[in-house]
């Protein structure tokens, strides 16, 4: 198979590339990071004027994309540019109103792709360990909709979004497969309290308490209690965003320390000539090739069966947790000291690179995970 970019992919990656390498210099990020929103307005509504988002979804709902191949792409590139916008948030969002969404609902759409809106997805849960049916805030019937109850952790950009995409439990236990659903729920609802702080590796996430929030019948998104599917392609999509982010920073991270293994003197020779130094660089350059297999072979996959699809997902998640951690660790420890500076740029690749391994599922997760799915 031929698994080389089309041009209509290629000249999309090259405009975001040049639109961050010139608009999002390592400054503007960390001052970004430390504002109240946790991103950039202006260089999201930029990359959204480019087309990022609509290249995340099918021309059905406006967009011009919404291949894995195009997710990819995108995520690719915010990664080599270390972006910290809210495209993850809007890529699960909007996959979950494409799968089940009512025609009222998909107006969402319009704003995601466009930029005006912000949305997060509210799901993971104190003592929750990845599992996505573990689901404990609950949800239950009222005479003119649901009543929501409990807490959400770690939400991305959950501070600052217009729009929450909240599972909950109608019915069953903690565990349970069934009795999840799911609701959009918007951010100025009667009840819902938020607290946000920085994050590691730039940008905010935050804490979400519903107390009592009274959402109307209409806010359900597909059907009541039977959402677990839906949230697990729409994670899916999230998953592959998030393997693709990390090749774009595995690559640059990786340049950066070729180029300092180059100019980097002792005993009046360049470092990187030295032959412990050749191996382990030359064992680093093969494993970002591995990784750059399995995000492939993920991205191939999004349009295949649910077995097929989940697998090829959890492979490319371990993959990736696994060697971008070694990435980013080999990268610090062949810079010396000056890898751990702030000032560098490549500390900051790092810590994104080891934090990724702990979004939507960590390498030990998706490891069990697809023993379970070969199973």
């Amino acid at each position: 198979m031929n698994f080389e970019h089309t041009e209509d992919r290629r000249m999309l990656a090259d405009t975001l590339d040049r639109f961050l390498a010139e608009q999002y210099p390592i400054e503007a990020r960390h001052a970004a990071a430390k504002s109240t929103t946790g991103y950039s307005s202006e260089v999201w509504s930029g990359l959204a004027e480019l087309g990022a988002i609509g290249a995340l979804f099918p021309e059905a709902v406006g967009g011009f994309g919404g291949d894995g191949f195009d997710v990819a792409v995108v995520f690719e590139s915010l990664g080599r540019g270390l972006a910290i916008e809210p495209f993850l948030g809007a890529l699960v969002v909007g996959r979950a109103l494409l799968a089940a969404g009512s025609d009222e609902q998909k107006a969402w759409l319009d704003g995601l792709l466009d930029g005006s809106t912000v949305a997060a997805l509210a799901h993971d849960e104190p003592g929750g360990h990845y599992e996505l049916a573990h689901v404990g805030l609950r949800a239950q019937r009222t005479a003119d909709g649901y009543r929501l109850d409990g807490h959400k952790g770690v939400v991305l950009h959950g501070e600052t979004a217009g729009l929450l995409l909240v599972s909950a439990r109608s019915s069953g236990a903690v565990d349970d497969a069934d009795g999840i659903s799911l609701f959009l729920v918007r951010a100025d609802a009667a009840g819902l309290r938020r607290q946000g702080y920085a994050r590691v590796d730039g940008g905010r996430a935050a804490e979400l308490w519903f107390d009592g929030v009274q959402v109307p019948a209409s806010a359900l998104l597909g059907t009541e209690g039977q959402a677990l599917p839906v949230l697990e392609e729409a994670v899916g999509w999230g998953v592959l965003a998030l393997c693709a982010e990390s090749l774009g920073a595995m690559e640059v991270t990786k340049q950066m320390t070729l180029d300092y293994l180059r100019t980097r003197k002792q005993f009046g020779v360049p470092i990187g000539s030295f032959q412990a130094l050749q191996h382990r660089m030359a064992d680093l350059l093969l494993e970002v090739e591995q990784a750059r297999s399995a995000v492939i072979n993920a991205a191939a996959a999004m349009g295949a069966d649910r077995l097929t699809r989940e697998r090829a997902l959890s492979a490319a998640k371990y993959s990736i947790g696994r060697i971008g951690t070694l990435v980013a660790e080999e990268s610090i420890q062949m810079h010396g000291g000056i890898g751990m500076t702030w000032e560098l740029p490549m500390a900051h690749y790092a810590k994104r690179l080891v934090m990724i391994d702990h979004q939507l599922g960590d390498e030990d997760h998706h490891l069990a995970r697809y023993m379970a799915l070969a199973a």
